[in-house]
């Protein structure tokens, strides 16, 4: 997709107004682009963005369909406990790190866990998120991924490293993104703008 195009869609999109920065957008687009043309999503209309420039009280999670041109969710979403509390600003690929990690992956499959109905997620990023699925990095509802928390603590309540969601909308988005769509988790972290072969 052209320069000319993904500013069409990101005012299409009306995400200016929804909290997301076009150059954040412009680089999702761009990794999800090369995801696409490798034949690796099995659901090209859908793309998720979790912007972790954004503070943890901000709805900073955003499932779009791309086709129709709208935001399909908006939401808080969790990030790891040693992360960071308001701002996520340190990350790891390490199991046991409790830290949250960047870059793109492919949604997969369904599963009832510890904490309910889970989303299994595969990093594509050697050495930055490769190592999600080992270390068990899901998305999840969580009672402390809600909002209430944020009047009380300052930020929203911190995961193990999972994007931890409310209760309330947990499955909905789950069952919407499920088994092949693009999450792209973006950090403005330097090291992994200048490593992430996707962005290059």
């Amino acid at each position: 997709m052209n320069a000319e195009a993904t500013t069409a869609l990101y005012n299409d999109l009306h995400l200016e107004s929804a909290g997301l920065n076009q150059q954040v957008f412009e680089l999702a687009i761009k990794g999800f682009s090369k995801i696409v043309d490798a034949g690796k999503i099995h659901d090209t209309r859908k793309i998720t963005i979790i912007d972790f420039s954004q503070p943890s009280s901000k709805k900073r999670l955003y499932v779009l369909d791309l086709d129709a041109r709208k935001i399909v969710f908006q939401s808080v979403v969790s990030h790891g406990r040693n992360t960071g509390t308001l701002w996520a600003k340190s990350f790891s690929n390490q199991a046991e790190s409790f830290k949250s990690s960047p870059g793109f992956y492919i949604t997969a499959e369904t599963y009832n866990g510890g904490n309910g109905y889970s989303l299994r997620l595969d990093g594509l990023e050697r050495n930055i998120n490769d190592n999600a699925r080992n270390r068990a990095i899901v998305m999840h509802g969580a009672p402390y991924a809600n909002e209430s928390s944020i009047g009380s603590l300052g930020f929203l309540g911190r995961s193990q490293g999972c994007p931890a969601l409310p209760q309330s909308i947990n499955k909905a988005v789950i069952n919407t993104i499920k088994n092949g769509t693009c999450l792209f988790i973006y950090t403005p972290d330097q090291s992994y703008l200048n490593r992430s072969d996707l962005l290059s």
